[in-house]
């Protein structure tokens, strides 16, 4: 499951579609909009992409992320548009045999997800808005 999206994310729903039988681990990040950054009040953040890129790209950073690892699921959606303060804008779901393989996946997931998709964000300040790399 690779989804870009205007709505809100359902976690439980990346969830259930990597839980199986054999995953002794199922871990779900959640890359949230927080409310401030470096002392500034942030009201929201905006994200823009080339969204058949986009999907491209996730699909194949999944299937290199499972690569070998034939009980490793991972489903990933990122949301585009405006995404309120405490809202997901990204979310990452990996179940695995084991508990460090989920881990390793689910960071090697956000940080390439974040060097290497098309996806483009700026922050909406209370004095105002600036784009800004995705990382």
């Amino acid at each position: 499951m690779i989804r870009i999206q205007t709505d809100t994310i359902q976690s439980r729903e990346l969830r259930d579609f990597v839980a199986h039988a054999k995953a002794g681990a199922v871990l779900i990040f959640e890359g949230t909009t927080r409310d401030n950054f470096e002392g500034k009040d942030v009201v929201e953040l905006r994200y823009e992409t080339y969204k058949e890129m986009a999907l491209s790209t996730l699909e194949k950073l999944r299937d290199e992320l499972i690569a070998g690892h034939p009980d490793v699921r991972v489903a990933i959606a990122h949301r585009v548009g405006v995404v309120p303060v405490q809202e997901s804008s990204v979310v990452i779901a990996v179940s695995a045999p084991h508990r460090d393989l989920a881990y390793r996946i689910s960071r090697d997931a956000i940080d390439r997800l974040k060097r290497e998709i098309p996806i483009w964000k700026k922050e909406i300040y209370a004095d105002g808005g600036i784009w800004k790399e995705n990382i």
